[in-house]
């Protein structure tokens, strides 16, 4: 609860309660829109006049009212489907799932029109968009990505790399200074390094498949969480225009940025022409949906296609074992 105390020299306090969170996401939180003032009069003898002075709320003090679009109900999301919906079922779970767990239900939406109501609910496994949440293993599957592509190009010449020097600088002994014998020493201005960056250097590392695959459900079940995945069944838009694609995007409040997901690497004409003039929206191909991308942008937006295509992939690997003898190169056993 938030709480705003106020003191007047009458004696008494008011006390503003803004409500309950009805929604905490990563970027916004929504209050209850209605408010409760709760006066607490500190002086008994100033009860009555306190009770028939603010008897009703149009009676307080302007800077006791709060405004009445405190929140907007259109930025209010739509909450998941329930038990009993009346729309077609789109998608059921291929995979078997486990018995103490149940498929987790969500809204399948259309790009054929800006402001389109579900077209129907599709069943999502829960072991890969319900899993906890893990951000150990989110940032290090992003720490890992960001480093291990990194190649450090520093380069520092050693004292034999130094060009001149040859010579002894003055003889050994007699002169009264200390012994040299190469002004391109370490110790002298102009000189060599020593122990300096020997590049290029790269931060290539491994991690193990297990920890990147558990990043890719951790980042898909949050962004299911926090109401930033959305199921399309389709990219096929009426018209090229991107400002159609913005429309749209506004319309259904997906966020500033959007990363759209299907399977394949050839998209529709319209639905590329529409996002190549949008540095907000990308489009990534299924193969390539990684942890960076989905954390890089607030909305995530999967067809149904993609997201048969991510629990395959994603299930097998916990079913996957390690072999007990080498394989001959070249070797898959992907699904």
């Amino acid at each position: 609860y938030s709480q705003i105390n106020y003191f007047n020299v009458l004696g008494f306090k008011a006390e503003i309660y803004f409500g309950s969170l009805e929604e905490v996401q990563l970027h916004s939180c929504f209050v209850v829109p209605s408010p409760a003032v709760i006066f607490n009069v500190i002086n008994p003898a100033l009860s009555p006049q306190f009770s028939s002075s603010f008897s009703s709320v149009n009676n307080l003090p302007p800077n006791l009212l709060l405004p009445s679009n405190l929140v907007d109900p259109d930025r209010l999301k739509r909450p998941p489907p329930s038990a009993d919906c009346s729309l077609p079922l789109l998608r059921q779970c291929d995979a078997v799932v486990p018995a103490h767990l149940s498929p987790i239900h969500t809204w399948v939406e259309s790009l054929e029109d800006v402001d389109s109501e579900p077209s129907g609910v599709a069943e999502l496994h829960p072991d890969v968009f319900g899993v906890p949440p893990r951000l150990d293993i989110l940032y290090d599957v992003e720490k890992w990505q960001r480093n291990f592509k990194r190649i450090s190009h520093a380069h520092t010449k050693v004292r034999s790399e130094v060009r001149g020097g040859g010579r002894k600088p003055w003889k050994q002994k007699g002169s009264g200074r200390a012994r040299h014998g190469s002004i391109r020493s370490p110790l002298w201005r102009g000189g060599g390094v020593s122990h300096g960056p020997r590049g290029p250097t790269s931060y290539y590392y491994m991690l193990p498949m297990k920890v990147r695959v558990q990043g890719l459900k951790v980042a898909l079940s949050s962004k299911l969480t926090q109401e930033y995945l959305h199921i399309v069944d389709s990219l096929d838009i009426p018209t090229p225009d991107s400002q159609f694609l913005m429309d749209l995007i506004r319309q259904r409040h997906w966020g500033h940025s959007v990363l759209i997901v299907d399977v394949g690497e050839e998209f529709p004409e319209n639905i590329l022409q529409a996002t190549a003039n949008l540095k907000t929206v990308n489009i990534i191909p299924a193969i390539g949906l990684n942890v960076h991308s989905m954390l890089k942008h607030e909305s995530v937006v999967l067809t149904l296609q993609a997201v048969k295509f991510l629990e395959e992939k994603l299930l097998w690997h916990d079913e996957r074992f390690a072999p007990l003898y080498p394989f001959n190169l070249p070797y898959s056993d992907l699904p």
